[in-house]
């Protein structure tokens, strides 16, 4: 699983996820689900070649994958807890997400979707 943790959501630091994704991928054919968030389809982003956007369609969090992520990560990591700085929070985030990623199969345990699966093989 790729990830950054960014400063702001927005074209440009969409842009910059974009291309580090592209750098850690080269070799690949990256499928990218969306929402409509309005960062996701401003006219100044910056598609790399290896990479496609698939949007969902509007207010259908439900579809998109990364939602259970969140969900995963809301749960182990941020669960009945103060925190006293956003650092520390940002710390947080870091930690659960890298212990997530160490663990591929628990992310596609999260992730699968039999519509998804079914579209990816069409």
């Amino acid at each position: 699983m790729f990830s950054l943790v960014m400063p702001y959501a927005n074209t440009d630091c969409m842009n910059v996820f974009l291309s580090e994704l592209s750098k850690t991928y080269p070799e690949d054919h990256v499928l990218l689900i969306l929402d409509n968030a309005a960062w996701h389809c401003s006219s100044t982003l910056v598609i790399p070649g290896n990479i496609e956007l698939y949007p969902l369609l509007p207010y259908t969090p439900e579809l998109n994958p990364i939602e259970m992520i969140w969900d995963e990560v809301r749960e182990k990591g941020f669960r009945n807890e103060i925190f006293r700085s956003l650092e520390a929070v940002i710390d947080r985030l870091c930690a659960t997400v890298r212990t997530l990623c160490a663990e591929p199969g628990r992310i596609a345990s999260i992730t699968k979707r039999q519509w998804l699966n079914e579209a990816l093989t069409f």
